[in-house]
């Protein structure tokens, strides 16, 4: 990031610690925290959960997760504090006052036929791992080679092809398949009305959250984190830049917006 780039940054992040009422909505996975093979072992770094610990506690003032990872996942790894809003599963599940997705029968019923689809695409393939979410599943490749990952996509997009009605996202290294339609930007949309927020942060680095970035509007800061085409307005390169931003954007809040 140039040093111009970086400048309309920090003034951009000075427009929105003013907000009456501010939404940080937050990607986890290569956002907060370094991407790392084992899903379960991601944890954000300390930098950035201390941010997150403070703009929690100043007034008007709500932090929010929107993963594509399950709610269960993501509270496992997340380690935030409970104040933090949750979103899962590109925006299926959502923790706010105690709300919990149900699927209908119907939905219950495509979901156990995809499950049989993408494990028999996946079965027996080196470093393809399957991982089962509320509403569908996703194929994660990070460690399987080029070929594998070639052959193993296009065996599961056959499979669930032939079921009909499912629904395709692709994002770095992983492969999902969902029963219902969601994104990010939905989510986004229900916590921006939730906490009737006048001014929203998202930050993310996969293809998945583009569908964020294209949620928000004037008065809003969209951020991408690390290298790609990106809607976002502006980047970042890494969750350790992005830990000091949120820093930055904590300690503007504390002594511009509402402390």
């Amino acid at each position: 990031m140039t040093g111009s780039d970086s400048l309309a940054l920090s003034d951009a992040l000075g427009r929105l610690a003013t907000t009456p009422r501010l939404l940080v909505a937050l990607d986890f996975d290569g956002t907060l925290a370094p991407e790392v093979d084992a899903p379960l072992q991601a944890r954000a770094l300390p930098a950035a959960l201390d941010a997150i610990t403070r703009l929690s506690a100043l007034d008007q003032t709500t932090v929010a997760l929107v993963s594509g990872r399950d709610l269960a996942s993501l509270v496992e790894v997340s380690q935030t504090p409970d104040e933090v809003l949750l979103v899962g599963s590109h925006g299926i599940e959502v923790r706010i006052d105690g709300h919990e997705t149900s699927l209908s029968d119907d939905e219950r019923a495509a979901r156990a036929r995809l499950s049989d689809a993408v494990h028999g695409a996946a079965e027996g393939r080196e470093g393809v791992f399957v991982e089962e979410k509320p509403a569908g599943l996703a194929l994660h490749t990070r460690l399987a080679d080029a070929a594998t990952t070639e052959a193993v996509h296009g065996a599961a997009r056959e499979a669930v092809g032939a079921l009909g009605g499912m629904h395709e996202r692709i994002g770095k290294n992983v492969l999902e398949f969902a029963v219902r339609a969601t994104g990010k930007n939905d989510g986004i949309d229900r916590l921006r009305e939730a906490v009737e927020a006048t001014g929203v942060l998202y930050a993310g680095d996969d293809v998945t959250d583009e569908d964020g970035f294209r949620a928000l509007g004037q008065g809003d800061l969209s951020i991408k984190v690390g290298p790609g085409e990106t809607g976002a307005m502006h980047r970042v390169a890494d969750p350790a830049a992005m830990a000091d931003l949120l820093v930055e954007l904590a300690g503007l809040r504390e002594h511009l917006g509402h402390a």
